[in-house]
């Protein structure tokens, strides 16, 4: 069993609630080193941890395997690009949001742990102020995508930031935020989220029973099926080449079988799709648009150009739109530099068809 960390390894304050934040006390203030923050990270959970832990998002950057594994000390925090742009004009959203609300904002002390909880901890991005200047709720900034933009519209909240701005309330004790998101690079919808108490509680219900079970007394998750659990144990472990690891007959056969029956119905729903998208290209015939009632109801416009097929088709014109490519010569690395060939290999899950 892995020692998990405690808060009392922490150096840190009494816990006596701040005047901006009710129901928390600062942990540690915004300028503390990164190795403070780090050990402070790995001994409670954060806002965007929390979305992670329900699912929220797909399970594309992250997972309950990578919050685990971090508060373990054996993943670093998983940074996309999106997310890092994020950050960057995190105070560009916000003051756009305090010019078209007409809200003031103002900075954070730094990060915030709750006084009943202490594992329940927020890093707002911004605060804002009521009319005589007292805090009166988080700010949430968030930048999006062009194409969630109607995710945004008709004062709706995705699910996300609405559950992050809402932990925030929770480890404060605000009844009140704000969600602020920069859609496509040129579009700003924000909304005022209310406090909610039914949903605060299931939070804090369902992340403490994690929080007990997976940090505190160090179980590992369940295995699950988000993209970036599959990335993360991909990674986590240097693969040792041609080693064994040894698995009881009757849970590897279960496995198989389990795998066998859902790859079966994989095939099947692709097939179905297949067919039903087949039933919409013949409704389309030539046409680029269909429409229902004068509303576009899908489309089969022309798509990616095929260069295989136009090579084939006209070699000799092909030929002279051929132009020569840089590409690394991975057979001499692997001859004259095995450890790094191998250092660099993914992982790959085969399972022979043959029983077992």
């Amino acid at each position: 069993m892995i020692a998990a960390p405690t808060l009392f390894d922490l150096p840190r304050p009494a816990p006596v609630a701040l005047p901006d934040a009710p129901d928390a006390y600062l942990l540690l203030p915004a300028n503390a080193s990164r190795a403070a923050w780090n050990k402070a990270r790995r001994d409670g959970l954060g806002g965007s941890e929390i979305g992670a832990l329900l699912g929220l998002g797909g399970g594309k950057y992250t997972s309950p395997r990578h919050v685990y594994e971090a508060k373990h000390g054996r993943a670093e925090k998983v940074t996309s690009e999106a997310a890092e742009i994020g950050t960057e004009i995190e105070g560009f959203i916000a003051r756009m949001f305090s010019k078209r609300s007409g809200i003031k904002v103002a900075m954070p002390p730094g990060t915030l742990a709750n006084i009943e909880r202490p594992w329940m901890r927020a890093n707002v991005d911004r605060y804002a102020l009521d009319a005589f200047g007292r805090v009166a709720g988080p700010v949430e900034c968030k930048n999006r995508s062009a194409y969630q933009l109607s995710d945004w519209e008709n004062g709706q909240i995705p699910d996300a930031p609405a559950i992050q701005c809402l932990w925030y309330m929770a480890v404060g004790g605000w009844d009140h935020g704000y969600v602020a998101a920069l859609v496509g690079g040129n579009t700003l919808r924000w909304q005022r989220l209310e406090r909610d108490e039914e949903i605060i509680a299931d939070l804090i219900d369902y992340c403490g029973t994690w929080y007990e079970r997976h940090v505190v007394e160090g179980y590992p998750p369940p295995a699950d099926g988000y993209e970036a659990t599959t990335k993360l144990l991909a990674k986590l472990w240097a693969v040792k080449a041609e080693t064994v690891a040894e698995i009881d007959l009757a849970r590897a056969k279960e496995l198989r079988a389990r795998r066998a029956d859902l790859k079966a119905q994989q095939e099947q729903l692709d097939h179905d799709l297949r067919a039903v998208e087949n039933e919409m290209r013949l409704a389309a015939g030539e046409a680029a648009i269909v429409k229902a009632n004068g509303k576009t109801a899908w489309t089969w416009k022309a798509g990616n150009f095929a260069p295989k097929r136009f090579a084939e088709a006209e070699p000799e014109f092909a030929a002279q739109y051929v132009r020569t490519a840089e590409v690394l010569d991975v057979d001499r690395l692997k001859a004259e530099r095995p450890e790094v060939y191998e250092t660099y290999r993914g992982r790959t899950l085969y399972v022979p068809k043959k029983e077992i």
